[in-house]
This record gives structure tokens, C-alpha cells and sequence, in this order.
């Protein structure tokens, strides 16, 4: 099952983290931007070309120390055609560096168009006579507030194709609460969601504990943290929210098991802008990721404790 290779990495890596590749222009350091606009201009093209580079000098830099990344679809619709053909080859070069692959589209549909999204972004389509792998994820983020019926699309897939999906359970923006918090029956609507998630996780048992139908669960609200982590037992999470948007390694302790299992810590701009916080050359922005990439880890570890598969 997809989420056992993952926390493998993890014990492997000793690391339950993920960097987000979520690259704006800005981000990108400029002599990278400079000199794919002397090549192909101001273009898309060129504006996809600059973040193809700087996601590969990102990965080169992190590969060995953090056992996943998490591109976010939208970063690179943004620049059209060019774009996602650089999403594709970033999953691409993460997968030949041996990362485990999320891709962050948040996708939500019913009925054959999820079947569509769910053999685009995990499965295989085939073309005459010929199967072949569209994108190169191993697990897809997904909204799941369209009921079973946007689900269960995926799960076939998911056992078919050994991947993974993560639903939206406890986002960590500010205004998830208007919904999420809301009662029906006096229970959460996050509590209900993440039960649905425990449930269809039957679909896709795995070896350590956990299954193939993970659950988004926000680093801004620890307590929330705590309650799924103790309602949710089979049910890995992926937490988003950990510097940038303001929670800290405390935060999210209560993910985790006895065994230092049980989610994986996303960080974005933390690690993709470290060398501009870091006041360093730009030219050492690769450098500058592995550093806070192993402060990020050296921080989360210190509330995990030793991760081990065997516990």
C-alpha cells in the first residue's frame, strides 16, 4: 500500500516531513529567472523552465534527508502548458531521486469525472493498446465534502495503482471553522469527515497501522490534533500549517503514535525561501533548503522522539 512506502521513508529518513514545491517567480532566485529569459523569453515557457530548475536544485539538495515532497497543482497551472509539463517533470525527478511524490490538487468530484481525476493524477489511461502513467504521484490531496460519492472513485484506483489520497479533514486557515467546526448532532463536521476517512481506509488496509486514506490535518490547531490522532487510529495525516502560517513543533506532537508515527509535517516556503531569510547568496539557495530542512526535522524529532516500524 502507498502510505507503507512512505512511512518507510520516514523511518528511514528518521524525518516526518515534507517539503512543499509550491514555487512562485519570486521565490525562484534571479539568476535562475535571468538566464531562462535569455534563453526563451518572458514567456511561460520561460517562466516554467526557471521553477523546473529550481525545484531540481531544491531536490538535489534535499533528497537524501527528507523523504517526500508536495507539489501544489495550482503553482504551476498558473504558467498554462509549460507549467504542467514542469509539474509532471518535477514529480518526475523527485521520483528518480527516490521521494515519495504528494501531489496537492484538492481535487472533488462525483461519478466518472473523479474516476478522470483519480487515473489522471493516480492511476494509468490507456491509449490504444498502450497504459500510461499521466502524472507521477503517489498520493493525491482531495476534498472529500462531496460525500462518499467523491471518494469511492479513487479507492479502486488507489488499490489498483498502490497510491494514496489525503482528504480534507482539519484545514489549517483561519477560517475553517465556519464550516468544519459546525455541529451536526453535536459532533464536528471535522469529527464526521475524519470518521468517513477511518472508514474508507478499510478499502486500503496497510502493514504498519495505517491506511491508504490519509487525512489534512492543520498544525494551527493542535487541539483538533489531538482529538483526531485519538478518534482516527488507522488514519495517517498530512499537516500543513507548520512555520509560515505560525504553528511550531509543539503544535503538532499530538499527531504522533507511541512509535513516532502518524503524520508527516509539510513546510513550503520555510524551505523553498530559506536562503532569502537566511540573508545568504542567492546562488546558495540549495544550501540554504538543506539547512532548514534539517533544523525543521532536528525540531519536529525532538517532540517525536525515535520512529520505528518494528514498535
Amino acid at each position: 500500500m502507498s502510505l507503507d512506502r512512505l512511512i518507510e521513508k520516514i523511518e528511514q529518513t528518521q524525518n516526518p516531513t515534507v517539503a512543499g514545491l509550491d514555487p512562485k517567480l519570486d521565490y525562484v532566485p534571479e539568476f535562475i529567472r535571468r538566464k531562462c529569459f535569455e534563453k526563451y523569453g518572458e514567456t511561460l515557457k520561460g517562466a516554467a523552465k526557471a521553477l523546473l530548475e529550481f525545484n531540481k536544485g531544491l531536490i538535489d539538495a534535499l533528497y537524501d534527508i527528507v523523504p517526500a515532497v508536495k507539489p501544489q497543482a495550482a503553482y504551476y497551472e498558473m504558467y498554462g502548458a509549460a507549467g504542467v509539463k514542469t509539474l509532471y517533470k518535477t514529480q518526475e525527478y523527485a521520483r528518480s531521486k527516490g521521494m515519495y511524490v504528494i501531489t496537492d490538487a484538492k481535487r472533488n468530484d462525483i461519478g466518472t469525472t473523479m474516476e478522470a481525476y483519480a487515473v489522471a493524477h493516480l492511476g494509468r489511461v490507456k491509449v490504444g493498446n498502450t497504459e500510461i502513467e499521466p502524472f507521477l504521484g503517489d498520493a493525491l490531496t482531495v476534498n472529500g465534502y462531496l460525500g462518499s460519492d467523491g471518494i469511492k472513485p479513487l479507492l479502486k484506483v488507489c488499490s489498483d495503482n498502490d497510491k494514496g489520497i489525503f482528504v480534507l479533514v482539519k484545514t489549517s486557515n483561519p477560517s475553517s471553522g465556519e464550516l468544519q467546526d459546525r455541529l451536526i448532532d453535536g459532533e464536528p463536521v471535522y469529527e464526521v469527515m475524519g470518521k468517513m476517512c477511518e472508514n474508507w481506509g478499510r478499502e486500503l488496509s496497510g502493514v504498519y497501522g495505517y491506511s491508504g486514506v490519509g487525512a489534512v490535518v492543520g498544525a494551527t490547531y493542535p487541539e483538533q490534533i489531538k482529538r483526531l490522532r485519538a478518534l482516527l487510529p488507522e488514519t495517517f495525516f498530512l499537516i500543513p500549517g507548520y512555520g509560515a502560517q505560525g504553528a511550531s513543533a509543539a503544535d503538532i506532537a499530538g499527531a504522533f503514535d507511541k512509535n513516532g508515527l502518524g503524520g508527516i509535517v509539510n513546510s513550503s516556503r520555510g524551505i523553498m525561501c530559506a536562503y532569502q531569510k537566511q540573508k545568504c547568496s542567492e546562488h546558495e539557495f540549495a544550501e540554504a533548503a538543506r539547512r532548514e530542512a534539517i533544523r525543521m526535522r532536528d525540531e519536529i524529532m525532538s517532540f517525536v522522539g525515535k520512529i520505528t516500524i518494528n514498535g
